[in-house]
């Protein structure tokens, strides 16, 4: 069971697999910059990872690289508490066994958080030991900087849900 309302934003990736680590790099960006109740983690985006880092969490906003086709730094946001995931999207993982497996056994368990956003980043190198593109790196501080709205947004709504406001 969530707890009531805390809030999780979760940086999947590689940090050594080029722009797979732009998840990582967006939790990086907001650390500090959010208030001290929103907890920032990252990991490397293992499905059992994630699994368990959704335990007792009321929203989660999970940030991953993707790979759907694109233009590389294209941001995407999905409600993934609404739909699932593009698997064309997620099915090429770094990970394995990752995001869109995670969260869909987290839903058919019936332990996704009531609130679950994934904001995606096209990348365009994954090869071991290159650093972000240029490109997706430039599209870190345009998806912090979402993501700080979004959380922004959820304080200053008039009757929103616990899901929704920050405590």
């Amino acid at each position: 069971m969530a707890e009531a309302g805390r809030i999780l934003v979760l940086g999947l990736g590689n940090p050594d697999r080029g722009d797979d680590a732009v998840g990582r790099a967006v939790a990086q960006a907001l650390r500090g910059a959010l208030p001290a109740d929103v907890e920032v983690e990252e990991c490397a985006g293992e499905a059992t990872d994630i699994l368990a880092r959704l335990e007792r969490v009321d929203t989660v906003l999970i940030i991953d690289a993707c790979a759907s086709g694109a233009p590389a730094g294209t941001a995407h946001r999905f409600e993934a508490g609404r739909a699932p995931l593009p698997q064309a999207a997620f099915g090429a993982s770094t990970h394995g066994f990752g995001l869109h497996e995670a969260i869909e056994l987290a839903r058919a368990l019936g332990q996704l958080p009531p609130r679950c956003v994934v904001y995606a980043i096209e990348g365009a190198a994954f090869e071991t030991g290159a650093a972000l593109s240029p490109v997706v790196a430039a599209a870190v501080a345009e998806v912090a900087g979402r993501i700080r709205a979004e959380l922004a947004a959820a304080t200053d709504r008039p009757g929103a849900g616990p899901c929704m406001k920050l405590r």
